[in-house]
């Protein structure tokens, strides 16, 4: 976007929040879907009217010059970026603060800061870029109300952000964990090679963050989670380093890295890894088909998915996602292919087939591109990515208006999307009517796979200003419980934090849950490590 001074207490950089024409915009269209809603705006309170007390622990001297107690430091990492963070950040109610949030320039120095917090039983928390949408960052029980620590400590790896080495035989890179996505991107350019992995956080995220929680990327078909693009990882825990073997694939016993893929920090500091790359594009093609009907766009997706065409975009917007962030009045499927070896007419052309069979149409011919540039945009698919882009900062300004503005995702098996979708949108209307909120849900596709999509609901209603979070708390525990009831999982590509431990706890195997805590027993011996996020904390 440009900007350049992160808010410590929204989405992204203070340069580019909604203002100005945008923001009267924004409004006037939120006053036309929900005309009875209270659109006041309101200021995020001072840092100094948050009232956050003094740091209960020191950095031994060893870390002082890597350890922060600044107040503006530790609120900006006392929560994460989900709606109910900023709402509670401009409402001035943010109870959990660490004690100090400390950056390390190296390995050696996670070592020392887990061997120091676990002597001094002091809680560590992985903070990644601070993008977490579940309560994956915040010290919610174990902050000032528990005295099961001593204190908590964010630990910041933002510093470590080297791309340590390429090997462009195999196409992959050995790369520290604090990298955000651009700087990544920019080290990879002079090789030819890229991660292409964008999930929407892209900017403000990190490779670490990604890997602690299984994040999903861009790709919404193929390769699209950070574990096919992981080779090896090196995490360092309170006992120990571990460190696998870095190979295309094994069959060597369960694998070392997937039991700290997705373990959002409570089993080790991810420090680096390595992934696999891929030439930059240089084919690509996009096209926008609208289908009357929703259900025949379900269709359309669904044997695109089957078809092994492997399309890079398959985002199929519902009428209302599609009306609300690209001005259609139908559903719309935004298309896209792209590759580095070869043109991308034919898969295009093979894929529209197979849309018009469904009853698709296309209100502007495909465009392709056969250069390294990115493909000329327009129309319905270009008006959607410029909203996803502003999306999360147009959340924080509806939400300062006293809107409830969130999302939540899942994925299930195609023969229960129908279903699924009827009980998460009945669950939704009826949540809404208990807080006495009106609104709307929309739906999209992210991701699809042969045998199912990956469903992403949005909520837009006119909530009750200094309520909003409870109205939201009790909408999100109807469409958890109706996600699970109809075979879907809690999240997709969101992990799992705090906010979903009621309902992961239900959707693993209880052995599974014994097994996890004996690992983290033998890992974490202390119990440090993240506490309360993924499994409840150790018995201290």
């Amino acid at each position: 976007m440009g900007g350049t001074t992160r808010s410590w207490w929204g989405w992204g950089t203070v340069e580019d929040a909604v203002r100005g024409a945008e923001r009267t915009e924004l409004t006037r269209r939120t006053a036309a879907l929900l005309p009875g809603a209270d659109l006041t705006a309101h200021e995020p309170p001072p840092v100094e009217a948050f009232g956050v007390g003094p740091a209960r622990v020191e950095a031994p001297p060893a870390l002082a010059a890597l350890a922060s107690a600044d107040v503006r430091d530790r609120l900006a990492h006392s929560h994460g970026q989900a709606f109910r963070d900023v709402v509670r950040a401009l409402l001035g109610t943010l109870p959990h603060v660490p004690d100090l949030v400390v950056r390390p320039r190296a390995e050696a120095d996670v070592v020392r800061v887990l061997e120091w917090c676990a002597d001094a039983g002091v809680a560590v928390v992985p903070f990644g870029g601070g993008t977490s949408v579940v309560g994956g960052v915040e010290p919610r029980s174990v902050g000032g109300e528990s005295d099961a620590y001593a204190g908590v400590v964010s630990l910041d790896l933002t510093a470590m952000e080297q791309v340590l080495e390429v090997d462009p035989v195999s196409r992959a890179a050995r790369v520290q964990a604090g990298v955000l996505g651009p700087a990544l991107e920019e080290r990879l350019r002079p090789h030819g090679l890229t991660l292409r992995f964008f999930p929407q956080s892209f900017e403000f995220s990190t490779l670490g963050g990604w890997l602690a929680t299984r994040a999903g990327g861009h790709f919404a078909t193929g390769p699209t989670h950070i574990d096919d693009l992981t080779e090896s990882l090196r995490v360092v825990t309170p006992a120990g380093v571990v460190a696998s073997r870095r190979l295309p694939a094994s069959g060597a016993g369960p694998s070392p890295d997937r039991m700290f893929l997705g373990s959002e920090g409570t089993l080790g500091v991810i420090t680096e890894a390595w992934v696999r790359l891929r030439e930059r594009p240089r084919w690509r093609a996009g096209a926008s088909v609208a289908f009357a009907d929703p259900a025949a766009g379900v269709r359309a997706v669904r044997a695109l998915s089957q078809s092994g065409l492997e399309p890079a975009n398959c985002r199929l917007l519902d009428p209302v996602e599609a009306f609300i962030n690209a001005g259609s009045p139908t559903s719309v499927l935004v298309l896209g292919f792209e590759s580095a070896d070869h043109p991308v007419t034919a898969p295009m052309e093979r894929a529209l087939e197979l849309c018009r069979d469904h009853g698709g149409t296309l209100p502007e011919l495909a465009r392709f591109t056969d250069t390294a540039e990115d493909a000329a945009r327009g129309g319905a698919a270009d008006a959607w990515r410029a909203a996803f882009l502003r999306m999360p900062y147009q959340r924080d300004a509806l939400a300062a208006q006293g809107m409830i503005v969130e999302t939540f995702e899942t994925a299930c098996t195609w023969d229960r999307f129908g279903a699924l979708r009827a009980a998460v949108d009945e669950a939704a209307r009826a949540a809404l009517r208990e807080v006495g909120a009106e609104g709307v849900l929309t739906c999209r596709f992210t991701h699809v796979y042969p045998d199912g999509p990956a469903p992403y609901f949005g909520i837009y209603a006119a909530g009750t200003w200094g309520r909003t979070v409870e109205q939201w708390d009790v909408v999100k525990a109807a469409v958890s419980e109706a996600l699970l009831a109809a075979g879907g999982t809690v999240t997709h590509h969101h992990a799992v934090g705090r906010d979903h431990r009621p309902w992961y706890d239900r959707q693993r195997p209880d052995l599974f849950a014994d097994a996890l805590r004996a690992g983290k027993a033998v890992l974490d011996p202390a119990g440090v490590l993240n506490p309360g996020a993924v499994i409840d904390p150790l018995p201290r």
